[in-house]
């Protein structure tokens, strides 16, 4: 039996999150990385020279010269939803960077688009896929904490104005969005993964000390609909470095913290029962060098499996939409002033 061809894949954006799967395309089997493209010349030169593959600025020339059956989108925020109808429209599975869009209208657009094309739209979660993630995942659905009462995402991270001035789009509603949308979009999306579908959320949020259009700082209260209450705290602006990115859950019957860089570490772990995932826990921390962790690897790995026809996507568009939707609900509360129930209205 001969061995399946690899799936190629071309990227756009080389920029920050680029390397993450740019490593994880190259430590799979099955998997080739064809063609690199951003607007930056340089960027997108060097990526090309590292991982010896032709390099484009034009993504519409990249399209329609390179074969590929996925092609993934690491451009800024803004751009996701355009690039990956183009993608679509050209045949191609979609491979798509947090957040999907930063609007429901064109986040639908993107679902609707891969829909008609009949490729496969992937929503970037990797933190999903930690094995800490996974193992506080398990307990939840063997119902070890009974009842949640409480949830909480604390994002304590320091990005200094520097890291704004970088980048002419980051920050600006136009492209990016702010803490909640662009840096806490993992956690956003990790609480209510983890505790269900939120009822309604009062926020506040404030540009406190970056030069940008959207908010630093934030905090939210969210009613889930299984009558949990959760808080999402979030910052930027914390001295002098990050200090914590972390999802604690208290239920009537288990309490259990994820912390460290990305959320890759357990750091309190209790149940009323004994399980033998309890076993578990020591082997599934792990110390990622960045908040970006390990989770791209077997992120990819299901893509290719999907793309097989082996297994079901672990985030797709639709999945994906929720914790947009969920980031929308915050800012419009922190907009009115007002509880907003979800889901929004559209």
């Amino acid at each position: 039996m001969s061995p399946l061809p690899p799936i190629r894949i071309a990227l756009v954006g080389c920029g920050r999150i680029s390397a993450n799967h740019f490593e994880a395309i190259d430590r799979i089997e099955g998997m080739t990385l064809v063609a690199v493209c951003d607007v930056v010349e340089a960027r997108a030169r060097a990526a090309g020279e590292k991982w010896h593959v032709p390099s484009f600025t034009s993504y519409e020339q990249m399209l329609a010269q390179v074969p590929c059956e996925a092609v993934a989108i690491a451009t800024p925020s803004g751009l996701h939803p355009a690039h990956g109808i183009a993608a679509a429209r050209a045949g191609k599975h979609v491979i798509c960077e947090k957040p999907m869009a930063i609007s429901l209208a064109s986040a639908d657009e993107l679902v609707k688009a891969c829909d008609e094309a009949g490729v496969q739209l992937f929503v970037v979660k990797q933190n999903r896929l930690n094995a800490t993630v996974q193992l506080v995942k398990r307990a939840l659905d063997k119902g070890r904490f009974g009842r949640i009462y409480m949830a909480n995402a604390t994002v304590r991270w320091a990005r200094p104005q520097e890291y704004y001035d970088q980048a002419p789009w980051r920050g600006t509603w136009e492209f990016d969005g702010g803490a909640f949308m662009n840096q806490a979009s993992h956690y956003v999306d990790l609480i209510q993964w983890l505790v269900g579908p939120v009822e309604s959320v009062m926020a506040k949020t404030a540009t406190l000390a970056r030069r940008i259009e959207a908010e630093d700082s934030g905090a939210a209260i969210l009613k889930f609909r299984n009558g949990a209450i959760g808080v999402l705290e979030v910052t930027m602006l914390t001295f002098p470095k990050n200090l914590e990115g972390s999802i604690t859950l208290l239920g009537e019957r288990g309490t259990v913290k994820i912390g460290g860089t990305a959320v890759n570490r357990i750091e309190h772990w209790q149940f009323a029962d004994y399980d033998d995932d309890d076993k578990l826990v020591d082997a599934a921390n792990s110390a990622p060098t960045s908040v970006y962790g390990f989770g791209h690897e077997p992120y990819y790995r299901n893509v290719l499996r999907v793309i097989r026809g082996e297994a079901v996507p672990d985030t797709d568009g639709r999945g994906g939409r929720k914790s947009l939707e969920l980031v929308l609900g915050i800012y419009e509360s922190a907009k009115t002033g007002r509880e907003v129930p979800l889901p929004l209205r559209t």
